[in-house]
Order: structure tokens, then sequence, then C-alpha cells
């Protein structure tokens, strides 16, 4: 294990909870390595718990689409404006963009060109859309590092230094979840089946998918009337988001919100509804079967469906190569449409059994401690950059 006694600078940069949860892990395993480090950035809650100085809240950040973020623009070319001016003062050892791309990339860049050395954690979709975004990537990034292995056969072709990880929650979560301990530690009845219902953790998400997620849910109970439902809640501005959108519906569903305990939602459910995102990867490691929604703005999704090249969305159908979750996306995206493939999915059927052994298969090529692996890519990066003595 590398241990130095220079006090290293390391600068980071989350948009959301799912880079907040890569990046905890990512500043944990450098600590061990660096114990005198100094973590500076923009970075969630549990970045913040592992000691990092974040300069504006995580939340500003986190947007939605390509025609939503025009809203707020101004407010995140400010705010990255003034994140850079920071960090050229600074002068950290090694910058580290934690997704995020359209923010992340351009600081890296100019920060890249002032000298500092430069690490992006997560690849943008670069194999199902506009691949030569990899040149730009190239420009402003000294090393790249995926979550996924059939990532990196496209770095390696465009001549980007790669590293793949794997994903921090392979390591975390077991293979065999526990139901029945899940159901206990929420509360929750042992004999009862419980569908999970995961609209997302953005504000825009629950604006378009809410109300929808609530809907399926109906339908569904005026077929199976002893369905029970779950959902957690990212934070109190989406606990009160969702409280407000179920009393607006007027519906009375058997529904439980919980603060947070997205994990142990995922372990006690039977199945999941959920949007499109990294939560779908989770479902997948819980090996819960899932269906999947998702809806955005109209000119945003005229538009990606004019540029992506690959037949599928979420995360467990991208890395299955084939299609594992049903995927409801706009229009296709109706309670009745959803409903029906949600109930299928609580039969005890030959499809599910299937499903449920190219989940846990999925998993294991995912296990490969990722928090150490980028943690030990970054230190041969300082190393090479004479960073290190």
């Amino acid at each position: 294990m590398l241990q130095s006694d220079k006090p290293l600078c390391i600068a980071l940069v989350a948009g959301e909870a799912s880079g907040d949860t890569l990046g905890a892990g990512l500043i944990k395993a450098l600590k061990q390595r660096f114990p005198q480090a100094r973590f500076i950035g923009i970075g969630g809650p549990r970045m913040l718990a592992e000691g990092m100085q974040s300069q504006v809240p995580m939340e500003r950040l986190s947007v939605m689409g390509l025609v939503e973020v025009l809203g707020r623009l101004r407010e995140l070319l400010r705010v990255r404006r003034e994140l850079v001016s920071y960090l050229k003062g600074q002068q950290p050892d090694v910058f580290i963009g934690i997704d995020a791309p359209d923010f992340t990339l351009n600081v890296e860049q100019q920060l890249r060109d002032a000298g500092i050395a430069t690490v992006h954690y997560v690849s943008p979709s670069v194999w199902a859309w506009r691949e030569k975004r990899v040149l730009g990537i190239r420009q402003s990034t000294d090393l790249m590092l995926t979550l996924f292995p059939f990532e990196e056969e496209v770095y390696q072709r465009h001549g980007v230094s790669v590293r793949c990880v794997g994903h921090t929650l392979a390591d975390q979560i077991p293979l065999e979840p526990d139901r029945e301990a899940a159901r206990a530690a929420l509360g929750l009845p042992p004999d009862k089946r419980i569908v999970a219902l995961l609209p997302g953790s953005r504000n825009g998400e629950l604006r378009k998918l809410g109300r929808l997620f609530l809907d399926t849910a109906a339908w569904c109970l005026q077929r199976e009337p002893k369905l029970l439902f779950i959902m957690p809640c990212a934070n109190p501005e989406r606990r009160q988001q969702m409280d407000a959108i179920l009393a607006e519906s007027g519906l009375e569903l058997p529904l439980t919100l919980f603060d947070g305990q997205a994990h142990e939602v995922l372990a006690a459910s039977d199945a999941v509804l959920i949007a499109s995102g990294t939560a779908t990867l989770e479902a997948m490691l819980f090996k819960r079967p899932m269906v999947v929604a998702y809806r955005m703005a109209g000119l945003t999704f005229r538009i990606l469906k004019r540029l992506v090249k690959v037949g599928h969305v979420s995360l467990p159908n991208l890395l299955a190569g084939r299609e594992v979750a049903p995927e409801f996306l706009q229009d296709a995206a109706t309670p009745q449409a959803m409903g029906e493939a949600l109930l299928e999915r609580l039969l005890p059927t030959p499809e599910r059994e299937a499903t449920q052994a190219v989940f846990e298969q999925l998993h294991l090529e995912l296990r490969r401690d990722a928090d150490q692996a980028a943690a030990q890519a970054v230190a041969e990066l300082l190393q090479q950059k004479g960073r290190l003595p």
C-alpha cells in the first residue's frame, strides 16, 4: 500500500446521488493511502461525511435532460466558472470529475490546460451515441475510470488511458440479499407481496414519474388487492414532494414512504417499478425483477431517439446485451402497460428464474473492489505526474 506524509490536495466533483456514492468510496480508499490528504470540490452528504469540503450543495448540479438544463444554464455556468477559478487558486494535485460529463469534462479541460492532472470517473455513454466525444475526452482527461468492462474498448480504440474498476455497489451489495431481514428492519410483514416504487431521486423525475407510478400502483391494486407498495425518498425535499403528489392524486394506496433506505426497500421487495438510471443497477444487484420507465421533455426525447444507436436504455439490459427488464419510455409508459408487466414479474415463472441467473452472473462480473481499484489508479497517476515523493 502506498503511504506518503505529503499533504495531497485532491479535488472531486459529483453531481448526483450515484456520484456521491462513488465519490465517498473513493475518498475513503484514498485516505487509507494518504491519511493527511485534503479533499475539496463539490459533493453530497456521503462525500461530506468522509471529510470533503464542498463549495456549493451538490443539489445545484442535479438536472435532467437536454432541454431541461436550459432553465438552469446561467446558474450552472456561474457555478462552474467560480469552481474553476477556486481550483486554479488551490492547485490540487489531481482533479476527479465523477459522472455529470456536461459539467465536469469542461472543468477537467480547463484544469488540465493549467497543468493539473485530471481523472474522469464513470464513462459517458459514448458507446450509445456520439462516439466522437471520446476525442474531446482525450484532450481533457489523463485517465478514464469505467464501471463496466464493455466500455474499455471504445477508449482503447481512441488512445485514451482507461481502467475498468467495476462498481462499488457490486462490492457492497451481498450476492444473496436477505429479504426477510430487510422486511423486519423496515417493519414490513414477512408474508405479503410487496412492490417497490422508485420514480427517481431528482425533482424533475418525480414531477414526470411520481404520479405515473402511483397510477400504476392503483391499476395493479385493482387486480391484486393484497399488494403492498413501498418507496424510498432520497432526501427530505423529495419526501415532501412525494407527499404532495400523493395528496393531490387523491389515491388511497397501501403505500409506505421511507426516508432513504433505498437498499433496504429493494431487498424487501418482490418486484420493482423503477426509473431508468443507476437505480436499475441496484435493483439488478439485489436480483429483483423490474419494470423500467422514463419520461422526459418531448424535444429531449426526439433528439435522443435520433442520436442513440443502442436498443436499450437501462443498465441491466445494456450489460446483458438483451432485454431482461421491460422498458416503457415516453407515451409507452402507461399505468396499464407497466402494470401488466409488473404483475407478470410477481409470478414464479421460468423466465423470472432465468433473469435472476443473469443478474447473478452480471453481479459477479462487476465485483472488482472498485473503491480500492479506483484509488490505486489515481495513486499511480499521481506517481506518474511526480506528485508523490
